[in-house]
């Protein structure tokens, strides 16, 4: 039925469009120049209307449509990784808030003298999925370390994770006898907010090995459920790519995919820019991408992709 949902409103959408479409056409074979403005205006809407069709068109992909998971991950780099880990978290955090997304962070683990070790955030909305996949792999930043006493230049990693959130249990069945659920205190800033019972969860998946956790929550069901839920998302990562290896075999390619592979790095200093590796898309507007900006980013991703589909270059 959310499928069903789903295609009635892109129909929808598009039957608005063709409708709009048509009006204009009727206005304009009028050939009253009072009504130009209008016309002009009415142009531009609709131009800006099939460019977001267009980019709707480029996410077809099995999961594109779904809510998305994305976690962070400090790399290499100590106190400065955590705090680029932050940033990060803060980046996404608003470029969901600019577009229309809900978000909810489900599990965060501080780092010692400052940032993030990791954060799992749920991110919520039509094409939520579609939109992140491009912001997964190695994220690369270089700075004026403002954790190192000399000010010296220093550069960190985060990894960013991008899982599409399953809908259909169905999909993904776990058997509970293939858990280990462990309960645990949540750690907390002290005060008021310390937990005083075991509500964080911990979640083991035996076969497999993956662990999963969730404090967030002041409620260990709630906990729980979102820690399940993060489980089925990478366990379908697992399914997926299982599929992949199987096809590149199927082709006899392979391809290596590592963790010093950066997608994307932001240099701070000693000048500001920002550049996608795979698109070589860049800009020197740095800060307004770590302030959600990263619009662009995204769409030459899915420009290049679309070219690589079609033989075009990318």
């Amino acid at each position: 039925m959310r499928q069903l949902a789903a295609l009635r409103d892109e129909l929808d959408g598009w039957r608005k469009l063709r409708q709009r479409l048509s009006d204009a056409y009727d206005l304009a074979m009028l050939e009253d120049e009072s009504l130009s403005a209008e016309l002009e205006q009415e142009s531009e809407a609709i131009g800006k209307e099939i460019e977001q069709s267009e980019v709707y068109a480029r996410l077809s992909g099995a999961y594109d449509h779904n809510d998305a998971l994305l976690a962070i991950h400090a790399g290499a780099g100590g106190t400065d990784s955590q705090d680029w880990a932050e940033m990060l978290q803060r980046m996404y955090l608003r470029w969901a808030e600019l577009n229309g997304f809900e978000t909810e962070v489900l599990d965060t683990s501080e780092g010692e003298e400052a940032g993030i070790k990791s954060v799992t955030i749920a991110v919520n909305g039509r094409y939520a999925y579609g939109y992140l996949r491009s912001e997964k792999g190695v994220h690369r930043l270089v700075r004026l370390s403002p954790f190192d006493a000399a000010h010296r230049r220093h550069t960190s990693f985060a990894l960013v994770e991008v899982l599409p959130q399953v809908e259909d249990e169905a999909t993904i069945e776990i058997n509970p006898n293939d858990l280990r659920i462990d309960t645990y205190r949540s750690a907390g800033a002290g005060g008021q907010n310390v937990q005083k019972n075991d509500t964080a969860v911990r979640i083991t998946h035996l076969p497999t090995g993956i662990v999963v956790t969730c404090q967030n929550e002041r409620s260990q069901s709630q906990n729980r459920e979102n820690a399940l839920r993060v489980l089925r998302s990478r366990l379908l990562e697992i399914k997926q790519k299982e599929m992949d290896d199987h096809l590149q075999e199927l082709r006899g390619e392979f391809q290596k995919v590592e963790w010093g592979s950066q997608i994307r790095s932001y240099v701070l200093h000693p000048y500001q820019m920002v550049k996608d590796h795979r698109t070589g898309y860049e800009t020197g507007a740095t800060q307004a991408v770590l302030n959600g900006e990263i619009n662009d980013f995204i769409q030459a991703y899915l420009n290049a992709q679309s070219g690589e589909k079609t033989g075009k270059a990318g």
